[in-house]
């Protein structure tokens, strides 16, 4: 399995592996910023190569990274199972002020600065937390960050709101981001 890995594009490892790009950069701090950072077209093995890094330690932080980005994920119906059996379970949304007030998840709040650190005080660090965004991968940023600093009940939404709207309530609308 690793050879095949080494021998994949780096923007084709991210599709299948999304915890790849904080994997590398935390642990071998290899593409996070100009002076570390690598092409799309590059392998994996060329990237090892020019960073004198051991390939194989390499593919496994990132198949190692993904298990843990799929310890902190939880699917649409088991957030609602959480929520129907304790709805005072903070549900944040990790997204923008106007896709909040566009669309979100009923009793969800927006995720600010002074939510964030009423959620440091005592009694809440084994509490169950619910991140989501859009479409579940910028939230893993944010909840191992929380899971970093003592929050170790933090998990998020598999899908964001896009699964939770195809899954749990057709009644929201879906839409999809323009980049620049």
């Amino acid at each position: 399995m690793s050879e095949s890995l080494l021998t994949l594009p780096m923007n084709e490892l991210r599709t299948r592996y999304p915890s790849m790009k904080r994997a590398l950069f935390s642990a071998f701090h290899i593409g996070g910023c100009q002076s570390c950072a690598y092409d799309d077209s590059e392998t994996l093995a060329a990237v090892c190569e020019r960073n004198e890094l051991d390939p194989e330690v390499a593919v496994k932080e990132i198949l190692e990274s993904a298990e843990r980005d799929a310890a902190m994920t939880l699917s649409p119906s088991e957030v609602k199972a959480l929520l129907d059996a304790d709805p005072a379970t903070p549900l944040l949304d990790c997204r923008t002020r106007e896709e909040h007030e566009a669309v979100n998840i009923a009793g969800s709040q927006l995720l600010t600065q002074e939510l964030q650190g009423k959620l440091f005080a005592p009694g809440n660090y084994e509490r169950t937390i619910i991140l989501y965004d859009h479409t579940g991968n910028n939230a893993l940023d944010t909840c191992s960050w929380f899971q970093g600093h003592g929050l170790k009940g933090t998990r998020i939404l598999q899908g964001g709101i896009d699964l939770w709207a195809q899954e749990i309530d057709p009644s929201l609308p879906r839409y999809r981001l323009e980049l620049d």
